[in-house]
C-alpha cells in the first residue's frame, strides 16, 4: 500500500494551482502595466514591462512549487 502523503507527484489540484499561478502572474503584470501606462501616459512601455515581469515571476514561482512538490 502506498502512503499518499509521501508520494512525490503532482495531483489535479496541484496542477490547477500551478496554472492559476501562471495565469495570475501574467494577468497581474498586465493589469499593473496598463494602470501605470494610463496614469503616466506612457503606453505601451509599462504594459510590456509588466507582462515580462509577470512571466518571469510566474515562471520562478512555478519552478519553486514543482521542485518542492517533487522533493516530497
Amino acid at each position: 500500500m502506498v502512503d499518499d502523503d509521501t508520494d512525490a507527484s503532482l495531483r489535479g489540484r496541484d496542477l490547477l494551482g500551478l496554472g492559476g499561478l501562471l495565469v495570475g502572474g501574467v494577468v497581474g503584470g498586465l493589469v499593473v502595466g496598463v494602470l501605470l501606462d494610463n496614469w503616466l501616459d506612457a503606453a505601451p512601455v509599462f504594459e510590456l514591462i509588466g507582462i515580462t515581469l509577470g512571466i518571469v515571476l510566474a515562471g520562478v514561482g512555478f519552478w519553486l512549487r514543482v521542485r518542492s512538490a517533487l522533493r516530497g
